[in-house]
């Protein structure tokens, strides 16, 4: 049974969301602002996150960066309908996916599925060869790892996902939308902004000089693909 951390400081929220996720058949831990979630984190063995970004003592972003700090496990954000700039803040700071509020219980559950999926290594696919490279850059989809020139890079599942979908179609140009579709397994609804932040993120992590990308490349008006430097 996996464990999911529902952290909002509006009890009626986490409640309902509780009753959702134990109904599918997840374990709840629950929290009530970032500090209470952080120490969740730290004494329980945390599949997913689900956080609100306002909350009192320590807010949702806050909270974001320091379990980015400590770990990869996937957080999904919860955000109001209008606030597009928590959206894309919360993907700035290591956020895998977002919720508005008010949500739809269908689409949270099928969310936190997909998240877990990726994060336990179970889904995405078998490739035919477990390894692929493109210049300096391997990776290794048994093990789940990416290397650059050797060395180990520090990948969320998001990033992850959206990195080997481009590598093992290297030169073909997937649009944000697709990109979304794919990984999220989801309809995509505001893919742009979205995707946009991982691929900046992925840029600062695989390339010298992310202004220049050597490996990922953006063809403007179409989307991304990877490339052999």
């Amino acid at each position: 049974m996996y464990n999911v951390l529902v952290c909002d400081d509006e009890k009626d929220i986490v409640s309902a969301i509780k009753i959702y996720l134990k109904t599918a058949g997840y374990n709840i831990y629950e929290a009530y602002n970032g500090l209470e979630a952080l120490e969740q984190v730290r004494q329980h063995d945390i599949h997913l996150v689900i956080m609100d970004v306002m909350m009192p003592k320590m807010d949702g972003i806050t909270a974001m960066v320091k379990i980015r700090e400590e770990s990869n496990l996937p957080v999904i954000m919860l955000t109001a309908k209008s606030e597009d700039t928590d959206k894309i803040l919360g993907l700035e700071v290591g956020a895998d996916d977002y919720i508005t509020k008010p949500f739809n219980p269908v689409e949270l559950i099928a969310r936190v599925k997909s998240q877990i999926r990726r994060y336990m290594q179970l889904g995405g696919g078998t490739l035919a060869d477990s390894v692929v490279r493109i210049g300096g850059i391997e990776l290794n989809d048994s093990a789940k790892q990416v290397t650059l020139d050797g060395e180990l890079l520090s990948l969320t599942p998001t990033e992850y996902d959206i990195l080997k979908l481009l590598m093992t179609h290297k030169g073909t140009v997937y649009s944000p939308a697709e990109i979304y579709k794919a990984v999220w397994k989801a309809a995509p609804l505001g893919a742009e902004g979205a995707v946009a932040v991982h691929i900046r993120h992925l840029r600062e992590k695989i390339e010298i000089n992310p202004a220049e990308p050597r490996y990922l490349k953006v063809i403007w008006g179409r989307g991304y693909r990877m490339e052999d430097y």
